[in-house]
């Protein structure tokens, strides 16, 4: 008799049990059913990885929404003093594929003269993905190339890449051509999948640089992007490229810079890049 009750107790506690997990089971099928389903990134959008810890806090207020990250002890307006460079100048930037730089200039020029620029420092390109040559559709992989430039909407301080600002890709000469993609940035975190991926370290001054100037009245930044230095023997080099006539385009903006140190005004007129000196800054009254 006891073992028969026993036996009953076990059935009737096994019966129990099934019937909570089987019920626990299906309530959380019906809450999964209920929530949104994550939106589908586009092709040419990075991987994501998961969201880093909480930026630090910021320095004062603000600009233009978006918060600039604190570094080291005043580490950057240090170096731009020891440059001779002024805090909030304009800033123009140049990226060399083949070598993995990004060069970051800064306008060092008195007003009424053609604004003049000067290096301020060269970064490592931790990584940017597919071959020298133009990015041209959407999905295929490939870091861009050409003349762009960035406005304060296009910066992202949530990236998940630590922080990131966005190309303008595809610019007036890429849609005369036919090219699409979207989300082509220069950011953090050094992974790339169309991107230029920079250390965290080497994103967070060249991201403050920009707000700096942005706050002092920059509306927006030029990026020039190059497979490599467009020097004679470079293009040489690579003389049997599909790309050589694009290239020997670009190579009349990189050109007009390193004449002029100025940034060329470019424009696109019958599917080809045209360029002219920038204008001279205006005089201050008084």
């Amino acid at each position: 008799m006891r073992e028969t009750l026993i036996w009953l107790a076990t059935c009737v506690a096994g019966a129990a049990l099934f019937v909570i997990v089987d019920t626990i089971w299906r309530v959380s099928e019906d809450i999964a059913a209920r929530m949104p389903m994550a939106p589908k990134m586009p092709a040419d959008a990075p991987f994501q990885r998961p969201l880093p810890t909480p930026a630090p806090p910021s320095i004062g207020a603000p600009l233009f929404g978006y918060p600039i990250p604190r570094l080291p002890s005043g580490s950057l307006a240090k170096q731009l003093a020891a440059a001779g460079l002024k805090k909030g100048a304009p800033i123009f930037i140049r990226v060399f594929k083949k070598t993995r730089e990004l060069e970051v200039w800064l306008q060092d020029s008195a007003p009424g003269r053609r604004p003049r620029y000067r290096l301020f420092k060269s970064y490592p390109i931790c990584a940017y993905s597919g071959d020298l040559g133009p990015k041209l559709k959407e999905g295929d992989r490939q870091s861009p190339e050409g003349f762009y430039f960035v406005t304060p909407s296009a910066m992202n301080p949530n990236s998940s890449y630590h922080l990131s600002f966005n190309i303008g890709f595809p610019n007036a000469y890429d849609r005369a051509h036919g090219r699409t993609g979207s989300y082509l940035m220069v950011h953090g975190d050094c992974v790339s999948i169309g991107c230029y991926a920079m250390t965290d370290a080497g994103i967070e001054e060249i991201y403050t640089l920009a707000k700096w100037a942005f706050a002092d009245g920059q509306p927006f930044f030029r990026i020039h992007i190059f497979p490599f230095r467009m020097t004679d023997s470079a293009l040489a080099t690579h003389a049997g490229s599909r790309w050589t006539p694009f290239w020997t385009q670009l190579r009349a903006g990189h050109d007009l810079f390193e004449r002029d140190l100025s940034p060329p005004n470019v424009t696109v007129k019958n599917k080809a890049y045209e360029f002219a000196p920038t204008a001279p800054a205006p005089a201050t009254e008084g």
